[in-house]
């Protein structure tokens, strides 16, 4: 029976510059401009509005306006459109955005039932334990092996399930997990160096190099707003760091 309880974590970060650098997010993402429209480029494409919704895995550059933006990291939510870059939403998806955003819990459920096929809306106890697992123990790498052993499964069938069940890739998804633990602990005031190592990541240039990747910024860039503010999950409220 699949398991009712999504165990998968959504992340808001505040970001208050004017512009990001090129990045690649790890998950699918809402992008609400707080002062007026902004803008998403990659080459010679673009896409402009108040609230986009940006795949992953795309390297783009965002010109935000003067009050910056709110991104909504949707973890375990695979893009569901066709759009190379990101997409507007507009009515009832812009509302329930919105209403996510302000950390209203339920409206992140609802979000991630309207943008999720119905198949994809729970997991079975044995991924969810997984998806668990990762989030409980940043530091622990879980292996490709143990994954496979843990499903029950031939490694690369593992490895496909993972994603068609996550929507990201088995490293990325562990990459993800260990970020947003490094992130939450420089929010409570732990060195860079600190942060990483407590992580999983090799050193604090590993994280730099990472972090900026994925957010498009630096970690001394996002530090030097950084506040603490609630980290919504589907079955509850948590605690995690936030970009200001």
């Amino acid at each position: 029976m699949p398991d009712p309880v999504a165990p998968f974590l959504t992340s808001c970060f505040p970001v208050g510059t004017r512009a990001l650098a090129p990045h690649a997010n790890l998950v699918t993402a809402v992008l609400a401009g707080r002062s007026g429209p902004l803008r998403l480029e990659r080459g010679g494409l673009w896409v402009e509005g108040d609230l986009l919704l940006v795949r992953p895995g795309i390297v783009h550059g965002v010109a935000l306006a003067e009050r910056g933006a709110d991104v909504l990291y949707l973890n375990g939510l695979a893009f569901p459109f066709d759009a190379p870059l990101a997409v507007p939403l507009e009515g009832a998806l812009a509302r329930v955005a919105r209403e996510a955003l302000d950390g209203d819990a339920s409206a992140v459920a609802e979000l991630r039932d309207r943008l999720a096929p119905p198949r994809e809306r729970a997991l079975p106890p044995d991924m969810a334990a997984v998806v668990r697992a990762i989030h409980g123990d940043p530091m622990w790498r879980m292996s490709q092996d143990e994954l496979a052993q843990r499903l029950g499964m031939e490694r690369t069938q593992a490895l496909r399930t993972f994603r068609r069940s996550t929507g990201q890739g088995f490293r990325e998804f562990k990459l993800w997990s260990a970020l947003q633990h490094a992130t939450q602990q420089m929010a409570g005031g732990a060195l860079v160096r600190t942060a990483a190592m407590d992580a999983g990541f090799a050193d604090t240039a590993h994280l730099s190099r990472v972090f900026r990747h994925v957010f498009g910024l630096t970690p001394s860039e996002g530090i030097a707003g950084l506040a603490v503010a609630p980290i919504i999950a589907r079955d509850q409220a948590l605690r995690t760091a936030t970009l200001m």
